[in-house]
């Protein structure tokens, strides 16, 4: 039987800070999809929102924004055992860029399901877990925090489209 994970407040805030920038996403004409870099000290270091439409770049999901920013900003030391809060489940693109980063722990969202349920296809039906298990080194993928926060953000996305 799996333990569930209790979120401390400051990880609550820092999925908080996804959700919004999910949210943004939107009045950009982009999907409704945020994430959220914090230090191994949890110090928030940066805040990314999905750019595949604004910035006409299909890979600009926000973990891959996040990843690419944090980098050129922050320095590949700064993502080496962090954390990244994403608003919805990692697809395979995004979770094999977080590993390659350095990244140590993955909190989600809204799930793979919620996903798929709320915005239809395309669709690429692998979790994060399911991506990263077996990594070496581990990547631990946690979730759902806020769920239901950022699955109400998909379904107002959806009703507009």
């Amino acid at each position: 039987m799996t333990t569930p994970v209790i979120y401390s407040d400051h990880e609550k805030a820092a999925m908080q800070l996804a959700i919004h920038a999910a949210e943004r996403a939107i009045t950009t004409g982009d999907m409704p999809f945020g994430a959220t870099l914090v230090a191994p000290d949890g110090k928030v270091l940066l805040v990314a929102a999905n750019n595949q439409h604004s910035a006409t770049d299909c890979t600009g999901h926000a973990e891959m924004v996040l990843v690419r920013e944090a980098q050129k900003q922050l320095g590949l030391a700064a993502l080496r055992g962090s954390t990244v809060y994403a608003s919805g489940e990692p697809c395979a693109m995004c979770s094999g860029a977080m590993f390659w980063a350095g990244i140590q722990r993955v909190v989600f969202a809204a799930s793979t399901a919620q996903i798929i349920e709320a915005l239809g296809e395309p669709i690429l039906p692998m979790t994060s877990a399911q991506t990263l298990a077996g990594a070496t080194p581990a990547v631990q993928v946690d979730g759902p925090l806020m769920g239901d926060a950022a699955y109400a953000v998909l379904k107002r996305f959806a009703a507009r489209n």
